[in-house]
């Protein structure tokens, strides 16, 4: 099963980047539903089974914590070093300096594809239910990022071809994160730990890149909508999975 979401993260990616290329006005609502579904994710599954995993060990406040720490090392990571692109700026001339800027860019956000791919490795080591559920989370977001490697190439100098090569790179990142996962195995309470900090990073992504994405240069009444509806459909999806 993990070998088809890797390759499912794969075709996510892609999709994400090709939708950037065509119908780049088109994503507002898609962005939107996906910050949803990825709070959703922190808040209804990873947050409280860090809490479970965590509690013969540590205090929920010492895991809560590490959810906050989890959410400021991502925001200083997309701050500094994944330049997440936001919105559709214009194409700008040829120029070797943003174009730099541009590859730089598109490698970072193979980065953190990767630990995506990790994310998802090791919630299956917890149970099937987490790992599906977590899969979904970093399926929606995947599609983002494919929409953010190529925005983030095209707008900085770089050509079609160039971006469809770190595109390709940016997809095959996750797959490694998963594959690597499968030659360790971790204790409960380190994986506590792990799914606290994953929390964080949840929540940035939701909360500081898909969401301000999504109402980027659009109406943000039906946005908001499809932002409370990620939110609900991944509630209920974690419930029924608990069953």
């Amino acid at each position: 099963m993990i070998i088809l979401i890797g390759i499912a993260t794969l075709v996510s990616t892609f999709l994400g980047g090709f939708f950037a290329v065509k119908f780049k006005d088109k994503l507002h609502l898609i962005l939107g539903f996906s910050a949803g579904a990825v709070i959703g994710v922190a808040f209804f599954d990873l947050l409280p089974e860090a809490i479970n995993l965590g509690s013969g060990h540590y205090g929920i406040s010492t895991i809560t914590s590490i959810t906050a720490l989890g959410f400021v090392t991502y925001t200083i990571l997309d701050r500094f070093f994944f330049f997440h692109s936001h919105g559709a700026e214009h194409i700008c001339e040829k120029d070797h300096g943003t174009e730099q800027r541009g590859i730089l860019g598109a490698g970072s956000l193979s980065i953190h594809s990767f630990l995506d791919g990790v994310a998802i490795g090791l919630a299956f080591k917890v149970s099937i239910a987490i790992g599906g559920i977590i899969a979904i989370a970093v399926l929606v977001h995947d599609f983002s990022d494919g929409i953010n490697t190529v925005n983030m190439i095209l707008k900085n100098s770089g050509t079609r071809r160039q971006a469809l090569h770190w595109l390709s790179v940016d997809a095959i990142a996750p797959v490694l994160g998963i594959i690597s996962t499968l030659f360790f195995t971790l204790p409960e309470s380190t994986l506590g730990i792990i799914l606290a900090l994953f929390s964080g990073f949840f929540l940035y992504i939701g909360a500081s890149d898909l969401l301000p994405e999504s109402h980027h240069a659009h109406p943000t009444y039906l946005t908001t909508v499809f932002t409370v509806l990620g939110v609900a459909v991944l509630f209920l999806a974690i419930k029924l999975a608990g069953i």
